[in-house]
């Protein structure tokens, strides 16, 4: 009897103090509500439709628009150098000068020659002219002047091919040549080559060639310096096409003021086609990959509270270029979507959204 009474007496204080319990919880949680969710705001985009800017990319190698090997004309000795390697020189400027005096001593003699025979030729002019001497002793006075007149051309002529000069503007190439050097017609001196205005060429298969067009922008990238690009035009497509590659040689010129490229450099070329119609793009960090296909947050219309439901909206997308995707199939012109962070999100949150005006508009490739 004592035993059932105690138990009784424990199961009425252990329902008693639950109830306590109970009832101070509840004073509690009136006295401290619970904080209310936390508004996560996210970066989004409107899409918007503009033109599809495609571009199409290919390898090739730089060219120098003008470019020569400096050589003499004629043979002859170096009897002075008048550069150094690596020199940027002009148009016209001495850069080797072979052995000429006998040249000169020989233009020299011609003059006095020359000299006599103007005023034999004067003084017969004269004489004929009043019938005091033959006509055929004019007409050969005139012959001899004719003929020294000649001779000092002819060696001015080989006394300016004995001076090597640069035909244009230009960076000389390694010496070739020395001091005191016998040096045969055509011997390489060095290579001068204009840096200011270079040739890119590359090939596009044939497919694009109905998308070619002469005045395109073409954007050359190298290795050496990928982070800067040079824009040239296009000016020159072949009219025939590869018979081994099918496809099809194309040639821009690019000004290259600083000299950063140079002739024989690997290139990559971006060429820059005629746009597509208008099509939707969005950047593509908003494109989310998975097992199910690609897709996108799409924030709806805020409420009264300026909140926005999130939901995921599967697309279709197409070309990419230069950080954004072209969507083909999936959302609307003016729809609002995630543009980073959706790994903190899932559909059906409720999202403050942070809009993006000037990013809904781009290209794609």
């Amino acid at each position: 009897m004592g035993r059932r009474l105690l138990l009784a007496l424990a199961l009425l204080a252990f329902i008693f103090g639950g109830l306590f319990l109970w009832r101070e919880s509840r004073v509690q949680a009136a006295d401290h509500p619970p904080a209310p969710p936390t508004v996560l705001t996210v970066s989004a985009v409107a899409v918007r439709a503009a033109p599809e800017r495609v571009t199409l990319d290919a390898v090739g190698s730089l060219d120098a628009v003008r470019q020569v090997t400096l050589a003499p004309e004629v043979a002859g000795r170096i009897v002075a150098l008048h550069f150094e390697a690596g020199a940027t020189v002009r148009k016209g400027q001495l850069i080797v000068q072979l052995f000429d005096e006998p040249e000169r001593a020989k233009l020299a003699s011609i003059q006095a020659k020359a000299a006599y025979a103007k005023r034999q030729l004067d003084r017969s002019q004269a004489l004929a002219q009043t019938g005091a001497e033959p006509r055929n002793i004019f007409d050969q006075h005139r012959f001899d002047f004719d003929a020294s007149a000649a001779d000092i051309r002819e060696t001015q002529a080989v006394i300016t091919q004995k001076a090597v000069r640069a035909p244009f503007d230009g960076v000389l190439g390694l010496r070739r040549v020395n001091l005191g050097q016998y040096l045969s017609a055509g011997d390489a001196i060095a290579t001068l080559t204009d840096l200011d205005t270079l040739y890119a060429n590359f090939t596009v298969p044939q497919k694009n060639l109905s998308q070619l067009r002469l005045g395109q922008n073409v954007s050359i990238t190298t290795d050496a310096y990928p982070d800067r690009a040079l824009i040239g035009r296009v000016s020159a497509i072949e009219p025939q096409i590869g018979a081994d590659t099918r496809n099809v040689a194309v040639q821009a010129t690019l000004a290259n003021p600083d000299h950063l490229l140079r002739p024989g450099m690997y290139i990559q070329a971006r060429l820059e086609l005629p746009p597509r119609e208008r099509a939707l793009t969005v950047p593509d960090t908003a494109v989310q990959t998975s097992q199910r296909g690609e897709s996108v947050l799409v924030v709806g219309k805020p409420g009264r509270d300026g909140l926005g439901v999130v939901r995921l909206q599967p697309v279709r997308t197409g070309r990419r270029a230069e950080g954004r995707i072209a969507i083909a199939d999936g959302l609307r012109p003016g729809d609002v979507v995630v543009a980073s962070g959706q790994v903190r999100l899932a559909a059906g949150d409720r999202v403050k959204v942070a809009l993006d005006d000037g990013a809904g508009s781009g290209a794609a490739q």
